[in-house]
């Protein structure tokens, strides 16, 4: 950034103020397309984890239900109760897998906060250089 002198005129600081903005404004704006598009991929990433949780559970309660409402029928228990059982079982995993998808897709962590904390300095740093003069 270009510190003025006693002897630059109000024109030539104008066209400094707004080479320096506009040049910030640029930095801030390629930065939070950057952040944006990071957190973009890590969402799609999420996405594809509850894709294949469900690919996942659904496999699982096909292959395993039938084998284990057969092992708990041998072991006594009622067909009927160790369907259930089984059921519940696999419902409580898959409906964690479920929100710990969610929980990384929360919009709040799609936000591009960093730029924002930069926009905030970058600011503070242009009216404390102009505010000195």
């Amino acid at each position: 950034m270009n510190r003025p002198n006693s002897t630059t005129s109000a024109a030539e600081l104008l066209s400094q103020v707004l080479a320096n903005v506009s040049g910030l404004v640029r930095s801030e704006v390629d930065l939070a397309r950057a952040e944006i598009n990071e957190n973009l991929h890590r969402a799609f990433v999420a996405l594809g984890l509850i894709a294949g949780a469900l690919v996942f559970a659904l496999i699982a309660l096909n292959v395993l239900t039938g084998a284990l409402v057969v092992a708990l029928s041998q072991a006594g228990i009622d067909p009927g109760w160790a369907a259930l059982i089984v059921g519940v079982v696999f419902g409580g995993v898959a409906f964690a897998m479920l929100m710990k998808g969610i929980n990384d897709l929360k919009l709040s962590s799609l936000a591009p906060t960093r730029t924002a904390k930069n926009v905030q300095r970058d600011a503070r740093a242009v009216k404390e250089a102009y505010n000195d003069q």
